[in-house]
Order: structure tokens, then C-alpha cells, then sequence
């Protein structure tokens, strides 16, 4: 082994020792810095826009695009926050009220009128009432246990402001610097790749598509389906629309369910409560919002990253059980630069053309 070898041993041992204690290091940060990279690069081109209208001034820009961007997350929060806490008090006034008026004395009556599965419902609130005794106390008593909850996890979540805030300010400066020295700092990591220029534009130029089309389309299709669920929800009269809504868009992005993990129950609220109009008519709008997904999704997502429909699936669901909420965007992510460097293996040992994969 000649001296230049050793060197090169010793010299990469010590690097990846001091490259891993700077991930151990930056570990606390690296959720918000995530946030604040795909934020940068998704607006970049505005900061571009706004860097010349300032005549080269890229501080100004920066400024401006941060406090722009945090605020459009911050009072919404806020917001929704404030009227999460008036409707909590809603629903329990909501279930009391309806008690206290004889709801429970008419349910026999409500049940007789099921096309299917009254008698079996029925024995199982017979059942209930003798393992649990009242259902007015129960139903009294569990209202009050929710609302209880809801309001201690909502001060939790208080309590928990600072360290919140926190996060938000090491994405407000990470995503401040990023728009300031972003380009130098790409162009360096770009240089010190150790890869043929074009392979490195490939994977650059791919990891572009991907970033944007799966953020795009998980928010854009996440917000228009909230959005026409909550217009369903107030035209329906159905209780706290809000919190509904809010709901409907944090469950759009799972594979699973959905938002028919919320428009379902409120098809067999509307049913139990009557008329059964409002129900059939909150059944088709829940189809039609399943529609916007089939359709939205796929144009935003599939046809942007040209991602195989299986191994996108997969990768959204795990994502999201191994990273939490950011990984329903680090998975396709993830996915699309492993099949890019699979590509280039291929061309560049197996010399062989990559054949188009089939779009999602």
C-alpha cells in the first residue's frame, strides 16, 4: 500500500467521523430545515423575480419572501386554532342539548326506520344499556370526557408553544439563508459531486421534477378537496364545519381511507339525524371529492414525476410511517433519485438504453 493510499484511507475515516457527529449535531434541526428547503426551492423563482425588481438586492428579497412565507403558515394556525377551541365548546353544547331534549328516548323510533340492520342495532344498544346502565348519563358524561380531552391536548399544544416557535424560527432563518446564499450553496454541493456532469444533471434535473410535482400535488389536491368538503359541510348545516375541514385536508394525503375518514361519519351523522337527503347528498359530494383526487393526484404527481403507480403507493404510505407528514413528500422523493441512480448504472456499466417506466 503506498503512502497516497494511507493517506486516503485516513483521511476519509477521519472525514465520515466528523461528517457523522455534524449529523448528530444538526439532528435537532433537520425537520425544519427540511420544511425550509422544499419551501426555498419551490418559491426560488419568485425570489429571482423579486432580487431584480430590488435591483440586485438579495437581502431585501429574502426578507420579504420569509416573513411573507412564515406568516401564510403562522395565522393560519392561529386561526384555525382559536376556532377549533369555540367548537370544541360547540359539540359539547351540541350532544347536551341534545339529550337534555329526549334524543335518546327516540331512538328506538330512529332505529325503526334503518332500511337494513335495525333489530341488530337495536340488541346492541340493549346490550349497552345493560353492561353501562343510562345512556343519557353515559352519553353526559363521555361528551364531557371529550371535550375535557380536547381542551387539555389544545393546552398541551400551548404549553408546547415555545418549542413550536422554535422550529419555526430555525426554518424562518434556515429558509432566510437559503434564499440569501441558496444558489452559491447549490453550486458548491454541485461541484464536489463526484459525477460526469451529465449524470449529475440528471439527477438534479429529476430531483426538480419530483420536489415539485409531489408537493404540488399533495397540497393543491389536499386543499381543494378540504375546501369543497367544508362548502359541503356548511350547506349541510352539519356542526363544526371547520374543524371538519381542517380535518379533512390533514387526512387527504393518506393512501388509505383519506377523506372518507371524515366525510363517512358525517354521511351517517346527516342519516341518523334526518332528513336522509342531506345524507345522499353528502355521499355524492364525498364521491365527487374522491373524484377530485383520482383525478387531480395523478395529473399533479404521476405524469410529473414518472413514477411507477405501485412503488409510488408505497412509498407515500411509507414515508409517512417512517418520517411522519414530511415523509408523504421525502418518499416519492427518495423513490425517484433511486431509480434515476438506478438508470445511470445501467447506462453507464450495463450499457443499456433505460426503457420509458410506466406513468403513474
Amino acid at each position: 500500500m503506498t503512502r497516497r493510499q494511507v493517506f486516503a484511507i485516513c483521511f476519509f475515516a477521519v472525514f465520515l467521523v466528523l461528517l457523522y457527529q455534524i449529523a448528530v449535531i444538526f439532528s435537532p434541526f433537520l425537520l425544519p430545515a427540511i420544511w425550509a428547503l422544499i419551501l426555498a426551492h419551490l418559491t426560488f423563482p419568485l425570489h429571482v423575480r423579486l432580487t431584480a425588481l430590488f435591483r440586485d438586492r438579495t437581502t431585501i428579497s429574502a426578507a420579504l419572501l420569509t416573513v411573507g412565507i412564515m406568516a401564510l403558515g403562522v395565522v393560519p394556525m392561529v386561526v384555525l386554532g382559536s376556532l377549533l377551541i369555540r367548537e370544541v365548546g360547540t359539540v359539547h353544547v351540541a350532544i347536551t342539548t341534545w339529550v337534555q331534549s329526549g334524543g335518546v328516548n327516540r331512538l328506538p323510533e330512529v332505529m325503526a326506520k334503518l332500511p337494513f340492520g335495525s333489530e341488530g342495532i337495536q340488541e346492541l344498544i340493549g346490550k349497552f344499556v345493560v353492561t353501562h346502565g343510562n345512556i343519557e348519563d353515559f352519553l353526559l358524561r363521555s361528551a364531557m370526557t371529550l371535550r375535557g380531552f380536547l381542551l387539555d391536548e389544545l393546552a398541551g399544544l400551548a404549553k408546547n408553544a415555545f418549542l413550536l416557535g422554535w422550529n419555526f424560527l430555525v426554518m424562518g432563518i434556515t429558509l432566510f439563508f437559503f434564499f440569501k446564499d441558496g444558489q452559491r450553496l447549490f453550486e458548491s454541493l454541485y461541484r464536489i459531486i463526484p459525477l460526469e456532469q451529465s449524470h449529475k444533471q440528471t439527477i438534479f434535473s429529476r430531483l426538480d421534477q419530483t420536489m415539485r410535482a409531489v408537493v404540488k400535488g399533495m397540497i393543491i389536491t389536499a386543499i381543494v378537496q378540504g375546501l369543497v368538503a367544508g362548502a359541503a359541510y356548511v350547506l349541510l348545516d352539519v356542526p363544526v364545519p371547520v374543524f371538519l375541514m381542517a380535518l379533512t385536508i390533514l387526512m387527504a394525503p393518506l393512501p388509505f381511507g383519506g377523506t372518507a375518514l371524515v366525510w363517512g361519519p358525517v354521511v351517517v351523522y346527516l342519516y341518523w339525524i334526518g332528513p336522509a337527503w342531506k345524507a345522499l347528498a353528502m355521499l355524492l359530494w364525498g364521491a365527487g371529492i374522491v373524484m377530485v383526487d383520482s383525478v387531480l393526484k395523478p395529473i399533479l404527481i404521476g405524469q410529473g414525476t414518472q413514477l411507477p403507480v405501485l412503488f409510488l403507493f408505497f412509498s407515500i404510505l411509507g414515508g409517512l410511517a417512517a418520517y411522519g407528514m414530511i415523509g408523504l413528500f421525502l418518499g416519492p422523493i427518495l423513490l425517484s433519485l433511486l431509480l434515476t441512480a438506478i438508470q445511470i448504472y445501467r447506462e453507464e456499466y450495463q450499457h443499456q438504453d433505460e426503457p420509458a417506466l410506466p406513468s403513474a
